[in-house]
């Protein structure tokens, strides 16, 4: 069981190298030392691309953390050792047209309550996070929702209207129109006439 929720931010060109070796690797930058020495196996990481302020994947820490100074990663346009690295295992990878908007759920999770409302996204500047687990475990059961296909979600059509359904309904927290039918099925209010 993992005793550690991580959040990664990459950017899409980072997400795009990750993704293309398989989710097998991920590298920090030197001033994440401390944090790369408490990374376990078994730890969870969720990784958010902040290009697109989205989050695509699930990973698990199948190592302990070590050093290398090959350049895999890009920074600033350039290529960045990363020097400290843990392997890990993709857990949950979303399709690109099932990535979770943060836009959605980000403003509800605990991790951002330090910020005022409308500026959550300062909590994601930077590169790697330790998350509560309420919060990994919300997003994480989005994405199994997404994965499994399971009741309560409608797939999407390829016309795109179903991704904005997915963001009123989140928005304004009804049960994937379960309240809807529930509204529309209730006896109509029958008037006064005092």
């Amino acid at each position: 069981m993992a005793k550690n929720y991580w959040m990664v931010v990459m950017t899409p060109e980072d997400f795009a190298i990750t993704k293309e070796r398989g989710f097998d690797l991920h590298g920090m930058r030197s001033r994440h030392r401390r944090r790369a020495q408490r990374m376990e196996p078994d730890d969870m990481v969720l990784i958010y691309v902040n290009g697109i302020r989205k989050w695509t994947a699930i990973t698990h820490i199948t190592s302990r953390y070590f050093e290398s100074d090959e350049p895999i990663w890009q920074s600033l346009g350039r290529s960045d050792a990363f020097p400290f690295r843990v392997k890990t295992a993709p857990s949950i990878v979303l399709e690109e047209d099932d990535y979770i908007d943060a836009r959605i759920i980000g403003p509800r999770l605990e991790y951002v309550k330090r910020w005022v409302p409308e500026r959550w996204p300062l909590a994601f500047m930077d590169t790697l996070h330790l998350l509560p687990q309420r919060d990994f475990r919300l997003i994480e059961g989005e994405m199994r929702k997404i994965v499994t296909g399971r009741p309560g979600r409608r797939r999407r059509s390829r016309g795109g209207r179903g991704r904005d359904r997915q963001r009123s309904q989140w928005a304004s927290g009804r049960d994937n129109g379960r309240s809807g039918r529930r509204e529309r099925d209730a006896a109509p209010e029958s008037e006064s006439t005092d």
